[in-house]
């Protein structure tokens, strides 16, 4: 919980700053690569989470890992973290930037998922459904989850439908140990 407020007033502070600065935009891309990097890189978090590794060091490898690719005010706010010995929330900031810029923005994130992935046709289709339901931009996330079976589980916001063929055989099994025909001795 501690880790979560931190981040979000963080993040809070940085989209002030960005958007005072011009560069929304651009640290809304810069916090999607910190995001991609810390999910792909489970040693890039532990790096940023040692306790072992001095400031000044995490400083110099911050800078020299997103020389040139991050915009001068995310590469300043980043040190600026590290110095306040904030870096270990650099990975949550980053996820809450994200969310919050979608909130501002008005952005829709739909989360579907299937066995086997879905094709451009129900991608479509889902999407139409989606905008329907809603005046906001959605985009679409997908994700493989082998254990649903088949069918789907579409997410938006907190609301969720679940059509999974894995659902579907669990109410049936709770169907069956409910079964009021058979007597028990």
């Amino acid at each position: 919980m501690q880790g979560t407020r931190v981040a979000s007033r963080y993040a809070k502070s940085f989209i002030d700053l960005t958007m005072e600065q011009g560069v929304f935009e651009q640290a809304y891309g810069d916090m999607k690569t910190i995001v991609d990097l810390c999910k792909s890189n489970h040693d890039f978090v532990t790096f940023l989470k040692s306790p072992i590794i001095k400031t000044d060091k995490k400083q110099a490898v911050l800078k020299e890992i997103f020389a040139g690719k991050l915009n001068k005010v995310t590469d300043t706010y980043i040190q600026l973290i590290t110095a306040k010995r904030r870096e270990i929330y650099l990975s949550e900031i980053a996820v809450e930037f994200v969310n919050q810029y979608k909130e501002k923005k008005k952005i829709l994130t739909a989360v579907v998922t299937t066995a086997n992935g879905i094709d451009d046709i129900i991608r479509k289709k889902v999407m139409e459904i989606v905008k329907g339901a809603s005046s906001s931009e959605v985009v679409l996330e997908e994700k493989i989850d082998k254990d649903i079976i088949g069918g789907f589980i579409i997410r938006v916001g907190d609301k969720q439908v679940d059509a999974t063929i894995a659902k579907k055989i669990n109410n049936l099994k709770r169907t069956f140990k409910e079964n009021p025909f058979i007597k028990e001795f």
